[in-house]
């Protein structure tokens, strides 16, 4: 036999179920406190009634055996026996009034007579219990002679305190059903704002989320989202959660984009010098004469290729987290030899070197490190002209130590400066001599596998990419 899960309760009727109990439990100590409160009371009463019976029943005119000696003011069911110190014990209680006069009493029998004569003198009333006439409140007292014995019946003060009691009951009653449907309503529309939330939630959840450009409109409304209220922390905590899952959701789409982007322009990278190769080949097998020229074009376009797949390599290697070596580097040194290489290689530019009068040291791997300031340079030779100055300047700080490249040629387009680190971006699409457009992308993943951080700042004529490594010192 399968016991079936029990289904959980909602935070409506936990809540309703606490506030129903607390009504119940308040009316029980209510009830009781005041039922022990009324009954301490008629008691009382009752208890100065009973003295006031025995010193009307010890006085002059106490009973005899031969008739009734009930006075005005005595109630119905008044008790009063004698016991003298020699004879036969008796007793009356009053049974009936007609007009001003008593008229009738009846004399207690043998049991009852029996039950009295048990009872002590002890100054105070006590109760005791007669047989045929129930619970009576009793006081005894010694007179010359004997012993009289003086009661009321407890029958009225049991009957209140039963009518309380059963009152009690059926207005705590009414008060648990009232709290449980005034607590039922009250907390239904306390917990809307939090089942709104919870709405927000579910429409965001029904979004497709698993690809494409993400769209996520639905936020809590901004009265759901005063954190000093608990509910409005929920609501803030949702849309702060919404805010991260769509700029996440954003970036892997454009991740996407730019991986599909990468994708298209490697192969077109690669297709120009792959035709070339298969053009020149073709040619060399159906022109024999011209097969050395052909071999020396196979040979310029492979070893473009090979530079190409090496960038590649070297940024997958870096995007995977592999570590560089670490070891000081003399990058005064490495400035020095970079910008000496410039001015062979490129004499129709002034190139400017700036160091401090302390060598700068950085850790890092040297390799990697002489790459980023030649992808530097060679980027400020391509697309400034000739005559334009470049100035390589050394820095230290207290955020590290680095280098910055300046140029004052046209600098980069308005909306070509943001992409300047994108792989294969180049400032003229259409072009298809030269690097490409991976130069500044190793730059900014050597850079960063460094830990260390790379700017751009372009405008006409001015145009600065600063690099800034962790120095030996931070």
């Amino acid at each position: 036999m399968t016991l079936r899960p029990r289904r959980p309760l909602t935070l409506t009727a936990r809540l309703v179920a606490v506030v129903v109990l607390l009504v119940a439990v308040s009316a029980v100590l209510i009830a009781v406190a005041t039922t022990l409160a009324m009954q301490r009371n008629l008691d009382q009463r009752l208890d100065a009634d009973v003295r006031d019976a025995a010193r009307f029943a010890a006085g002059p005119r106490h009973p005899d055996r031969d008739g009734d000696d009930f006075g005005p003011g005595q109630r119905f069911g008044s008790l009063q026996a004698y016991r003298p110190d020699s004879g036969e014990p008796w007793g009356t209680v009053l049974s009936e009034q007609q007009g001003a006069s008593w008229s009738a009493s009846t004399a207690l029998d043998a049991d009852q007579l029996a039950a009295v004569d048990d009872l002590d003198a002890a100054g105070e009333p006590q109760t005791v219990d007669l047989p045929g006439l129930g619970s009576y409140r009793v006081l005894v007292t010694d007179v010359p002679g004997g012993t009289i014995v003086a009661g009321l019946p407890r029958g009225e003060v049991q009957e209140t305190v039963e009518r309380l009691v059963q009152l009690e009951l059926l207005t705590g009653l009414l008060g648990v059903l009232a709290a449980a449907g005034v607590g039922t309503w009250v907390v239904r529309r306390q917990l809307s704002p939090l089942r709104e939330v919870a709405a927000t939630a579910h429409r965001v959840a029904e979004l497709p989320l698993a690809s494409g450009e993400i769209e996520m409109t639905d936020r809590v409304p901004a009265r759901l989202t005063d954190e000093r209220t608990e509910v409005g922390q929920v609501g803030s905590a949702l849309n702060a959660m919404l805010d991260h899952v769509e700029h996440s959701l954003g970036q892997r789409h454009l991740s996407e984009q730019q991986v599909r982007q990468f994708v298209a322009d490697a192969s077109h990278e690669l297709r120009t010098p792959l035709a070339t190769i298969a053009g020149y080949t073709e040619l060399a097998r159906h022109r024999p004469e011209t097969s050395g020229t052909a071999l020396a074009k196979v040979e310029t376009e492979a070893a473009r290729m090979t530079a190409l797949v090496e960038d590649l390599l070297l940024l997958a290697r870096l995007d995977s987290g592999r570590p560089l070596e670490r070891r000081p580097v003399d990058l005064s040194r490495l400035l020095l030899e970079a910008v000496d290489d410039a001015r062979v290689v490129d004499p129709d530019r002034s190139w400017r070197l700036s160091l401090p009068d302390e060598p700068i040291t950085v850790t890092g791997d040297e390799a990697r490190l002489h790459q980023v300031v030649s992808n530097l340079l060679t980027n400020a030779r391509k697309h400034t002209p000739r005559g334009s100055t470049v100035t390589v300047t050394g820095t230290t700080g207290p955020a590290g130590a680095g280098f910055t490249v300046h140029d004052d040629g046209p600098g980069f387009p308005p909306d070509l400066a943001p992409r300047a680190f994108e792989r294969f971006t180049r400032g003229d699409a259409a072009r298809t001599r030269g690097g490409a457009g991976l130069g500044l992308s190793l730059v900014e993943a050597i850079v960063g596998a460094h830990g260390g951080a790379v700017t751009l700042e372009s405008r006409p004529g001015d145009t600065t990419i600063a690099v800034v490594l962790p120095s030996q010192a931070t």
